[in-house]
Order: C-alpha cells, then sequence, then structure tokens
C-alpha cells in the first residue's frame, strides 16, 4: 500500500523537489499525490505540474475569514486521502479544522534546532546569538508556532564570516535531506502499523 503525502507550499518548492527526485530516483518510499498552495503562479506549483502531480490553490484574501479558509483547506488536502501532510515552505498557519483532521499526520521542517529560534527568522536569530552549531528539525505541527513534537534534527555548524544566506544555504542542503529521510521513516513506521 502506497504511503501517500499531499505537499503545501507557498513559493519556489525547493523542499518538494527533493521529494519529488527522490521518488522518481526511488529513494522516498512513499508517494507526492498533490500539491497545494495558498498563492497562484509559483514555482512550487510549476514543480509539481512538471513531475505530473495534481496541485490545488486556497489563497487566503485579506479580511476572509480564516476558520472558514481552513475548513476549505482542509477539505481540500482531505480529498487526496494523505497519510501524511507535509508543510514545505507553506507560509500559513494551518487552524483548527486541519489540526483536528490530520493532527498527527501533519509535519513541517524549520531552519533551527528548535525549541531554539523559532519563527520565520531562525537563521538571523541564530546567527546574531552566535551559537556555533545550528541546523534544521523536522516537527509535528501542533497550534502553536514551532512548538510541536520534534521528529528529527541535524545539526549544521556555523563557520566563521558566515552571512545568514551563506549560513542558509547549508541548512537548506541539510533540511532536504532531512526531510526525505524524515518522510521514509514515517512511512516505514506506517507500513509497520498495517502488518
Amino acid at each position: 500500500m502506497t504511503f501517500r503525502l499531499v505537499v503545501l507550499v507557498s513559493g519556489s518548492g525547493t523542499l518538494l523537489q527533493a521529494l519529488l527526485d527522490a521518488q522518481a530516483s526511488g529513494a522516498l518510499r512513499a508517494e507526492v499525490v498533490a500539491v497545494g498552495s495558498d498563492r497562484l503562479g509559483i514555482e512550487g506549483l510549476a514543480r509539481a505540474e512538471r513531475a505530473g502531480v495534481p496541485t490545488f490553490t486556497h489563497p487566503l484574501a485579506r479580511g476572509a475569514d480564516r476558520a472558514a479558509w481552513d475548513a476549505e483547506l482542509a477539505g481540500l488536502i482531505g480529498a487526496y486521502e494523505p497519510d501524511l501532510v507535509v508543510s514545505a515552505g507553506f507560509m500559513k498557519l494551518v487552524g483548527d479544522a486541519v489540526l483536528a483532521r490530520f493532527g498527527g499526520r501533519l509535519i513541517n521542517t524549520h531552519p533551527a534546532l528548535l525549541p531554539s529560534f523559532p519563527g520565520a527568522h531562525g537563521v538571523r536569530d541564530a546567527l546574531a546569538h552566535g551559537v556555533k552549531v545550528t541546523g534544521c528539525t523536522v516537527f509535528e505541527i501542533d497550534a502553536g508556532v514551532d512548538t510541536g513534537r520534534i521528529i528529527d534534527q541535524v545539526p549544521v555548524r556555523v563557520e566563521p564570516g558566515d552571512t545568514e544566506e551563506a549560513l542558509h544555504e547549508r541548512i537548506k542542503v541539510a533540511e532536504r535531506a532531512l526531510l526525505v529521510d524524515t518522510v521514509n521513516a514515517l512511512a516505514d513506521a506506517g507500513a509497520e502499523r498495517e502488518t
């Protein structure tokens, strides 16, 4: 039985591409069955379309009812019957409806070693704090901001003279590999539960 992934993106989709590349090479023990976005016309959707993966978009209009948007998002994701929902650079917080339906099967990545440096500026904050080692985290999404159960982490050394951009690029390389490894581990765990 195939372990089904729905991937949510908001931008260039490099994490999505890591999953698609691993799937194409046979290294991913799961299948990306759909890619969703809150933004139209982004490279992440184009990557999915080039790979033949169905896509959907669900923008959140300024001033729109956030709870209704979230309930509609839960329905759009649920239509693909995913075993796991991967937030891969999805820049919207999900709400109660998505958490109620997919809680425990909803993961995200973060470019720092949580619980340190949560939020949108993890790389900048780590550099500003002067840490010698930072890294990336895959965690289970909950109602907080980067507060869910940590699934796995990889350290990345801060090099002398690192800029935020240079450090972030090294973290992204580690993050892509970590996401593929984590999805495989979760797929394997799901397969064990099936038997």
